[in-house]
């Protein structure tokens, strides 16, 4: 399987834009402490159209531990709770980022006995076949109460409206899906709003170029 890597910089969340406000997040010479987990039920779908999973959201506490906050909040899907600096370590993060999805499904598998793959999605924009791919490997790893980490590059539209813009790159945890997996919730390690939900073009474009641990 070739490296993401040679097709994108490393991954430091950059700038987000949301509703026309942009904002840019402090860079820290050292690790802060990761602000205290945050236990999210998981949701109760009235019938099978929508499941999201337990988990414990982090943020992330500096610029560029956005793929140790985000394979953390992955890793408490199944009830591993580690420090975002232990996962830092074990991805090898540094203030540079982290260098690809290759990395994130290295370290779920060794803290969670296997299970993850990486899927790349080749050129600027996804194919129909690699959304039906992207919704099939989302519903799959839910079902199997499993968080996927994505790493993504650029500017994605919620459901809601709101941009999530992310020029140098950034890694999100997908906990949930609906309709079928047409649509899937995304806990982001920096945007304040905590969680949102996007369609599923939209989340797989934004990781072209990149790729997604499932």
């Amino acid at each position: 399987m070739n490296s993401i890597f040679r097709k994108s910089a490393l991954s430091v969340a950059g700038l987000l834009m949301t509703g026309g406000a942009v904002a840019v997040p402090a860079i820290a010479a050292e690790t802060a402490p990761a602000k205290p987990a945050i236990a999210v039920q998981a949701e109760e779908p009235p019938g099978q159209d929508k499941k999201v999973l337990d988990h414990e959201y982090q943020r992330q506490p500096n610029a560029y531990y956005c793929a140790p906050a985000a394979t953390r909040i992955a890793l408490s899907t199944q009830g591993k709770t580690p420090s975002q600096r232990e996962v830092a370590e074990k991805l090898g993060t540094t203030k540079a980022g982290t260098q690809s999805a290759d990395d994130t499904t290295r370290v779920l598998n060794e803290m969670t006995g296997g299970g993850y793959e990486t899927t790349e999605i080749d050129g600027p924009t996804a194919e129909p076949a690699q959304v039906d791919e992207l919704r099939a490997d989302v519903v799959e790893a839910v079902d199997g109460k499993r968080g996927v980490v994505a790493n993504t590059m650029g500017t994605a539209v919620d459901t809601e409206g709101r941009r999530h813009s992310f020029p140098g790159g950034h890694y999100v945890t997908i906990i949930g899906y609906r309709d079928n997996g047409e649509a899937l919730q995304i806990a982001d390690p920096y945007d304040p709003k905590k969680h949102y939900w996007m369609s599923d073009d939209k989340v797989a474009t934004w990781i072209a170029e990149r790729g997604y641990s499932s």
